[in-house]
């Protein structure tokens, strides 16, 4: 039995960059960095190292993240590693090793950045979100209705335990 699953809770270290293929299917990427943080030893130091990721998202996926992530966004990603190649102009053999979204949970919402905060009265705003909208976890090839109370008991937050 093989199995190829990854689960990444990461930052997002550029804008997602969208694109359509000649078939019309959506395509979304952009790099995540995660940490790693632990405590030396031998002389008692805290040491962090950062990894970078290649994120694709495909259909869907692609279109959520391209409305809804930024650069520095928290998302967490589940999905496979996958290695493509090809040749470059010059002839060379060139790899890729990304990781190929099945889901994605979307992490807080971060505050508006300082320069939509002070932007002219004047100038037309954009549609504003709701900021206590709740952004569900989205897998490939589920569709997105939202639950009703009858499908699924509601959560008190009184009842949990921290």
């Amino acid at each position: 039995m093989n199995l190829n699953k990854v689960f990444l809770i990461g930052r997002l270290t550029q804008d997602p960059e969208v694109k359509t293929t000649p078939s019309g299917q959506m395509v979304c990427s952009f790099g995540l960095a995660t940490n790693r943080i632990w405590t030396d030893q031998e002389t008692n130091q805290r040491q962090e190292k950062t990894e970078y990721h290649n994120i694709v998202l495909w259909r869907r996926l692609a279109e959520i993240a391209s409305q809804y992530l930024t650069k520095g966004s928290l998302v967490l990603i589940e999905g496979r590693i996958q290695t493509r190649s090809w040749e470059d102009a010059s002839g060379n053999r060139r790899y890729k090793t990304e990781i190929v979204a099945d889901n994605i949970q979307l992490g807080p919402r971060t505050a508006p950045r300082a320069a939509e905060a002070t932007a002219p009265l004047n100038k037309p705003k954009q549609k504003e979100s709701k900021t206590n909208e709740e952004i569900p976890i989205v897998e490939e090839g589920s569709s997105t209705t939202e639950n009703s109370e009858d499908e699924e008991e509601q959560i008190d937050v009184k009842n949990i335990p921290f």
